[in-house]
């Protein structure tokens, strides 16, 4: 029986996650990229080049969008694409915290259909198929249904800056944050915090398989101007993230300064 594309995320995930626990906390080489992108290791090179010859081969007719091979256009005629983070949280994954992860997806026509985010120092699998569910370690999940005032949301300190928000004001809710975005969409899906919000674009392997993860556990996953969140653009980025139970989505959204979510 052929293997479903869920099973082979989630296998690749796994073995991607052997290959990155050999080099952390080992010293692993760092270098910078082109323009400000941020850190790359020699473990992210590594985990990339095992998740391309892996899924490649066993899918040879899907595009590639990973952060660590260079982009090209020959995946927007393709009919299905992976989108891969071969580790997202890098800089979590130099500083030593187990907060990264590896985040796979499969998407057609601009929606994610199976998705894996694997935290291996945590030994946490969370996977979700669309209209299928989302699970952690093969149990289901299910975001909290928490009003706006008092809940916790994961978002990074800029976002919480008063232009950004109706008059200046921000919303009465907990700050908390993780380094790895595919991580923050997964806690969401988890219940364990109630929302996630990024106000600036957004790499697509950073949120497809999350965003699918979060969204087939009852969140409601757009941009911040509201709009449905669509993957294989030509250019690969999405202009943030708002993910949370529909009260807490709806509370937040309200609030948002509608022409700076859009800048």
């Amino acid at each position: 029986m052929p293997v479903t594309d869920l099973a082979l995320l989630m296998g690749a995930a796994r073995v991607a996650g052997d290959i990155a626990k050999g080099y952390f906390g080992n010293n692993p080489v760092v270098t910078d990229k082109p323009a400000g992108a941020g850190p790359v290791t020699a473990a992210d090179l590594a985990v990339n080049r095992m998740l391309h010859e892996t899924l490649a081969s066993a899918r040879p007719d899907y595009g590639w969008l990973s952060e660590e091979t260079e982009d090209t256009a020959h995946r927007l005629s393709t009919a299905r694409q992976f989108v891969i983070d071969p580790i997202d949280g890098t800089r979590a994954f130099i500083a030593g915290s187990h907060d990264w992860a590896h985040s796979l997806a499969v998407v057609a026509d601009g929606q994610v259909l199976a998705a894996a985010v694997y935290l291996p120092m945590r030994d946490l699998m969370f996977a979700a198929t669309y209209r299928g569910g989302a699970m952690v370690n093969g149990e289901p999940v299910q975001v909290t249904s928490a009003p706006l005032h008092g809940a916790t949301v994961l978002a990074n300190k800029p976002s919480f800056e008063g232009h950004f928000w109706q008059q200046g004001i921000t919303p009465p809710i907990k700050r908390a944050f993780r380094s790895s975005l595919a991580y923050r969409l997964c806690l969401v899906a988890q219940g364990r915090f109630d929302g996630m919000i990024t106000l600036r674009p957004s790499w697509e392997w950073d949120i497809a398989a999350g965003a699918l993860i979060a969204s087939e556990a009852g969140a409601t996953v757009t941009d911040p101007t509201g709009l449905p969140l669509r993957f294989n653009n030509p250019h690969p980025q999405v202009p943030g993230v708002l993910a949370a139970g529909p009260e807490l989505h709806a509370g937040l959204a309200q609030r948002l300064e509608p022409p700076l979510a859009k800048a």
